[in-house]
């Protein structure tokens, strides 16, 4: 099939059209993740906060999503509709980066990063539940240890912003 010169710069234009918004819907929307919530004891008391402390326990604070009861609608915070939104970005993506709607919120998060703290968030993925689980499971005498190095790599997870 020929084209004519102009049907080829249309065709052009359109292609890199094209790219553009792939670019747009990928990268244009801010990221904002939602950041563990550790559950602190010191001394009887007990704080909640994001940054970590040792022994801290780490809870769900996922965002409710109410319904009006007056009205019967949805009552879904900016944080909700951003997190939807997100998945079905993710989910519309999927045949190109091939990544779940979970994978897709943390690159999308980490995308700003240093390639070397990329690097450190990923190792620090792969090593955060092997120190839970350690923390769980150690006898009394190695329990303030396993705390200690699970405080230690949370605290890094949280300092460089993973």
């Amino acid at each position: 099939m020929r084209f004519f010169p102009s049907q080829r710069l249309h065709l052009k234009r359109r292609f890199h059209g094209s790219f553009a918004l792939l670019g747009l819907l990928c990268f244009g929307f801010e990221a904002n993740a939602q950041k563990p919530v550790y559950r602190c004891e010191t001394a009887g008391k007990v704080s909640y906060s994001d940054a970590p402390c040792i022994g801290a326990k780490e809870i769900d604070a996922t965002p409710t999503q109410g319904m009006d009861k007056m009205t019967g609608t949805s009552r879904k915070g900016a944080d909700v509709r951003r997190h939807e939104h997100d998945g079905a970005m993710a989910d519309a993506l999927k045949p190109l980066t091939g990544m779940t709607p979970e994978q897709y919120r943390v690159y999308k998060h980490r995308f700003k990063l240093s390639p070397g703290d990329k690097a450190e968030c990923a190792r620090l993925d792969a090593s955060l539940p092997g120190l839970k689980q350690r923390a769980v499971a150690a006898p009394s005498s190695e329990k303030v240890l396993a705390d200690v190095e699970l405080y230690k790599a949370r605290k890094n997870f949280n300092d460089l912003n993973c």
